[in-house]
């Protein structure tokens, strides 16, 4: 009888244990799930995943090929983290979807470029010809941005990030603009004049970003990409251990060595 007790009572202790962690939120601390895009964002993971396996974290690696999910995901409790996404699109999504997540930490910065399949310069371009941007707000800023740096286009002053193609006030080539989903611009660059491509998707298409655009960002862009969690997980354990095996000189090591100065670190 007294075994049978003790058994209950150890059995309620750990149903109470485990709805305290539940209430809390707090991840664990030898377990974590990361969302990532295809492409340099998965294989900078890989890297870290090794490395953390060194240290007794597990990562568990969700590889994704657009840019919404990857924040709904979290949002959701599907992942523990992200890594893929700048500041301006994650302000973006947090007021446009009310969701609670937060920054910890910034990552690489993947400079983006023109490309195209017929010309080796922006200055080819000609008359009507037709350019292809990313169709989410951010990602089209950027974008409008860096045609605005090249010469193509003159902006409205101050729109900055929140630039739109209505925003265009001067476009001598009368150039036409057309927003597409950004993963899906390389696999449809053959039937455009240019277009502005994300490097982790000119990548994964096989263009190598230094040699292969047409224009590329300065390497000082401000658009750099972050580690992103749930507001309550901010302060885990396992989110500060992540982040500093992320930002560890091995990894930088083979962002260098890997990509070339096409995706930069942050650190």
């Amino acid at each position: 009888m007294k075994k049978l007790l003790v058994l209950v009572f150890a059995l309620v202790i750990a149903i109470v244990l485990t709805g305290c962690n539940e209430e809390t939120g707090t991840l664990s601390e030898s377990e974590i799930t990361v969302g990532v895009t295809a492409g340099p964002h998965e294989q900078i993971l890989e890297k870290v995943k090794e490395l953390a396996a060194e240290e007794d974290l597990t990562v568990n690696i969700e590889v994704f090929t657009e840019y919404v999910i990857p924040n709904t995901a979290l949002d959701e409790g599907e992942l523990d983290l992200n890594s893929y996404q700048h500041k301006p699109f994650l302000d973006n999504f947090i007021e446009d979807r009310g969701v609670d997540l937060v920054d910890v930490a910034t990552t690489v910065n993947f400079p983006m470029g023109i490309y195209s399949s017929e010309i080796s310069d922006v200055s080819e371009l000609e008359e009507g010809d037709t350019v292809a941007l990313p169709n989410d707000p951010t990602n089209g800023a950027r974008a409008l941005m860096l045609f605005e740096d090249a010469g193509l286009i003159t902006l409205a002053e101050g729109v900055g990030a929140a630039a739109m193609v209505l925003d265009i006030e001067e476009n001598p080539l009368n150039l036409e603009f057309i927003e597409l989903e950004a993963s899906q611009i390389p696999r449809q660059l053959e039937e455009l004049d240019a277009a502005a491509i994300n490097t982790n998707f000119a990548i994964e298409h096989g263009f190598v970003p230094t040699e292969d655009s047409i224009y590329i960002e300065p390497g000082d862009s401000p658009w750099v990409n972050l580690i992103v969690t749930r507001t309550e997980n901010q302060d885990d354990p396992v989110v500060e251990k992540f982040v500093n095996i992320y930002q560890s000189e091995e990894v930088k090591q083979f962002i260098d060595e890997t990509f070339e100065g096409s995706v930069v670190a942050s650190w």
